[in-house]
């Protein structure tokens, strides 16, 4: 058996534009729905959601028959909680407040086995296959994906250093709590930020990583997909849900 193929990371790689959604609810139901919809890739979250690495085992298990690839969003730059979620089989992971280029060295690190990192070694779990893939140890970095999330004043200024780090695939931008390192706290589309936004996600280009963000604005999605941003969740399930459910008793409560 053959290590599966991370089609999310081939893509960025070729600067093929990923549009995904983000996955806030942790649910297996929800997430299978959402994944039938089309989306390149589905942001399953664990920073700010109550799911857990049971639950999020559910979700990729229920994303598996589609096409979507999951991404799962770990709730800190931890090795070990790294490390639980790579051996559940997730291949993409989104690493969240990194703001220097040391930081982003023990984020690969954590992805990495020994020698070239220090992820631990288990034989049978699930990325494996239970001990089926062939030579999984010395080859599953050629099929991981690891996205480190900047999101501060500081990581601004890092962007560069942040992107020579061996081993990093793409560089997300934090928009909401970017804004709240500049004192707008609760906003993620102000006027003021957009040159800011602009600016780091051609900065990273620059690098040679893969751009990345999210926004519920269709005109700001687009302008940062032709900025060269790759892969851009255009929206959130629980947004989805609750602006439906709003939309639809107002029709019957005004």
């Amino acid at each position: 058996m053959e290590n599966p193929k991370n089609n999310f990371k081939h893509a960025i790689r070729a600067k093929k534009a990923q549009i995904g959604l983000w996955v806030s609810i942790p649910s297996n139901y929800s997430t299978e729905v959402v994944a039938g919809a089309g989306f390149d890739w589905l942001l399953i979250d664990t920073e700010h959601s109550p799911a857990d690495l049971e639950t999020v085992l559910t979700q990729i298990q229920a994303v598996a028959a589609y096409s979507s690839h999951p991404i799962v969003r770990v709730p800190w730059n931890d090795m070990v909680t790294i490390k639980r979620f790579l051996d559940i089989g997730v291949q993409s992971i989104l690493i969240p407040q990194v703001n220097s280029a040391e930081e982003a060295r023990q984020a690969v690190a954590s992805t990495r086995f020994p020698t070239r990192g220090v992820r631990g070694v288990a034989g049978t779990n699930r990325a494996t296959r239970f001990g089926r893939i062939k030579n999984y140890f010395k080859k599953a970095e050629e099929e991981l994906c690891v996205l480190l999330q900047v999101e501060s004043r500081e990581a601004l200024n890092e962007i560069e250093r942040i992107a020579a780090v061996d081993g990093v695939d793409g560089i997300f931008i934090g928009p909401a709590d970017l804004h709240a390192s500049f004192g707008m706290v609760g906003e993620r589309a102000h006027p003021d930020m957009l040159p800011v936004i602009d600016d780091a996600i051609s900065r990273i280009a620059k690098a040679g990583k893969a751009p990345g963000i999210l926004t519920d604005s269709e005109d700001n999605a687009r302008r940062w997909l032709k900025l060269g941003a790759t892969f851009v969740a255009v929206g959130a399930d629980v947004g989805l849900l609750a602006r439906g459910a709003d939309a639809l008793a107002a029709k019957f409560k005004s």
